[in-house]
């Protein structure tokens, strides 16, 4: 379906989610609307007093959370209005899909890409625990060696400095480095490639694979990788450096490949009873830090933009894309030479509110691109969970882009990037479906 069309659908099945609603429901529509609208507030505002309270305030928010939405479906159902509001959602939920799909058409097309000749003394570096064991279940070691590569399986048992490794293998010839890894393993192994100017190659043997993810690679089966090693093109993208306390002369810095993220979730992971009860852990650690009665008090500065007190800062190489970020899905380009930065400041459970509700973003979100990112504090040392790594580093710390560092050698043939949701715009979807036609009626006249 073209474009226009998919636009038209999303205009027509959002006319008649409306018509459903205010036929049917007649003037009670109305009061249906703002009676649900309630109810998510009071949903959102209690998942915050959940967050934020322990004892018998968190037993009550927990109760509110369920309680609310049920009240609301009740309600519904005693007016015989129940299937009105189903079916409007449904509607309503197929005019958003429709109205995204053809606001996507319209996103950026992928990174430039060159043709390479064939590494000849490729050189990998294989992480034997990573994501489960995938190098022995794909066998990614045994084809790799068949297709020319040196293969290094690391020890589960004893630590290695994979960077050291991947310097002593450029030293004796190899001309591509390659991480069968986490993001972190990655990272560490792009950082020298960079320092060698060396093609870098991703194997997605990690869990996540949120760097593989964005490269367009195959999460699912790694071995479809090793392409890269015969059929391979070449990708040039950013990479983030981030530096502890005052700036050294000649210190570049530790590469991430994905995030920096400062504040509550960097607090959390680095407890020592984050491993034995997660869930437990967050339970008990929120409170205090999401209402400042404990962790250290950031301030942000990204370019000219100051934040002062966010609970949770996330600086990404190369932004999320909006209406992802909640989920830190992917990223559409890891080209674009701006650092992401996403702060979350809400002090009460109405921001709370107005940051949980579909769609809205409300004060408590910061969502902006930057070229330095500077986090200080006021403490000498602070959390920071770098790619998946926690680390405590001295303050301020300084976030940088590096634009275009990293060679990246990526199969000829690959998935591609999965494309993310995108924000709603009506008045974009209402033109797509309006002018588009004018314009193709025009271009036959002519």
């Amino acid at each position: 379906m073209s474009r226009r069309w998919t636009a038209r659908l999303a205009l027509a099945t959002g006319l008649a989610a409306l018509v459903v609603l205010v036929v049917f429901g007649g003037l009670a529509s109305l009061l249906l609307m703002g009676v649900g609208w309630a109810g998510l507030a009071l949903t959102a505002a209690g998942v915050w007093w959940m967050l934020t309270h322990t004892g018998w305030i968190r037993a009550l928010a927990v109760l509110l959370v369920v309680v609310a939405p049920i009240a609301v479906l009740v309600l519904y159902a005693s007016a015989g209005l129940l299937w009105v509001v189903l079916v409007s959602l449904a509607l309503w939920a197929l005019a958003v899909a429709a109205g995204s799909a053809a606001l996507a058409q319209d996103s950026a097309s992928g990174m430039p890409e060159r043709s390479v000749v064939r590494a000849e003394r490729p050189y990998l570096i294989m992480n034997p625990r990573s994501g489960g064991g995938k190098v022995e279940r794909f066998r990614l070691a045994e084809r790799a060696r068949a297709l020319g590569a040196e293969v290094v399986v690391l020890d589960p048992d004893h630590r290695q400095d994979v960077a050291e490794l991947a310097r002593r293998a450029v030293a004796d010839g190899a001309d591509l480095l390659g991480v069968a890894g986490g993001d972190g393993t990655q990272a560490l192994v792009a950082a020298v490639a960079v320092e060698h100017d060396v093609p870098f190659m991703v194997i997605s043997a990690g869990t996540r694979n949120h760097f593989a993810m964005d490269l367009g690679l195959d999460r699912q089966d790694p071995s479809r990788c090793l392409e890269a090693l015969t059929d391979g093109v070449e990708l040039r993208v950013d990479l983030g450096y981030i530096h502890e306390g005052q700036p050294a002369d000649g210190d570049p810095g530790r590469v991430f490949v994905n995030s920096a993220s400062f504040g509550v979730y960097a607090e959390v992971v680095q407890s020592p009873a984050y491993r034995d009860d997660k869930a437990r852990t967050i339970l008990e650690m929120l409170p205090a830090l999401l209402t400042h009665a404990g962790g250290s008090l950031l301030s942000v500065r990204a370019d000219e933009l100051a934040l002062d007190g966010p609970q949770a800062v996330l600086v990404s190489n190369n932004p999320y894309q909006r209406g992802d970020s909640a989920g830190l899905g992917r990223r559409e380009r890891l080209d674009s030479g701006v650092l992401g930065v996403l702060g979350v400041e809400v002090a009460n459970a109405a921001e709370a509110a107005q940051l949980l509700l579909p769609g809205g973003q409300g004060r408590g979100l910061t969502a902006v691109t930057a070229r330095e990112v500077v986090v200080d504090a006021d403490a000498p040392v602070i959390p920071v969970g770098v790619d998946g790594e926690a680390l405590t580093l001295s303050t301020p710390v300084r976030c940088r882009i590096a634009a275009g560092a990293l060679r990246v050698r990526v199969p000829r043939n690959r998935p591609g990037v999965p494309r993310g949701s995108v924000p709603m715009d009506w008045r974009r979807v209402r033109r797509l479906a309006l002018t588009m036609g004018r314009t193709a009626a025009g271009r036959g006249a002519a």
